[in-house]
């Protein structure tokens, strides 16, 4: 059995977008953008389940504010998934390969109290970044630029919501600040 590293599968005819990305180059990119679109999806969801069931006396505040976080989420895999498709891979089919992909663990307590909640979804923010880096590392050493760029603007604003969410978890002062 060869331990090579397989080259890109061809995908259909119909689906063989045109690139200057070399096999290898769209194999390692694409593998690294479907790991981060797996996670944004199981992060998306965890933070509607969160926004969902938030409860507490700072539950306003937290709804919005994970609405908020969800929406910005959502936005960023239509762009991701188009990315794989532009540099000629092929991108996620279904939950299930979402599931098999997802680093970010489900959340399915029947109960979070609003810290956890706000702790969790920091972390693993923090998770998503940390990916993020490192396939914008990837995309510098194989030339994509353009999925460089997209990468940037989407670590500012997962950097963003971990701030909030660290600071909205932030304990309350004597005087209630």
């Amino acid at each position: 059995m060869s331990t090579k590293p397989q080259g890109r599968q061809k995908v259909a005819p119909n689906l063989d977008t045109p690139t200057d990305l070399s096999d290898e180059d769209v194999q390692v990119l694409s593998k690294a953008l479907n790991a981060i679109l797996a996670d944004s999806f199981a992060l998306y969801l965890k933070t509607k389940n969160f926004h969902w069931h938030v409860s507490g006396p700072h539950f306003r505040d937290y709804h919005l504010m994970l609405d908020e976080h969800a929406e910005q989420i959502f936005a960023t895999t239509d762009v991701i998934a188009e990315r794989v498709r532009k540099i000629g891979g092929t991108t996620l089919r279904s939950i299930g390969h979402i599931s098999k992909l997802q680093s970010i663990e489900d959340n399915d307590d029947d109960y979070v109290g609003p810290n956890e909640m706000l702790r969790e979804l920091m972390n693993d923010n923090k998770s998503v970044i940390a990916a993020m880096r490192e396939a914008h590392e990837l995309c510098e050493k194989h030339d994509d630029v353009a999925t460089a760029s997209e990468l940037e603007v989407f670590i500012d604003q997962a950097e963003r919501r971990c701030w909030f969410l660290f600071e909205a978890n932030r304990p309350a002062d004597k005087s209630g600040h």
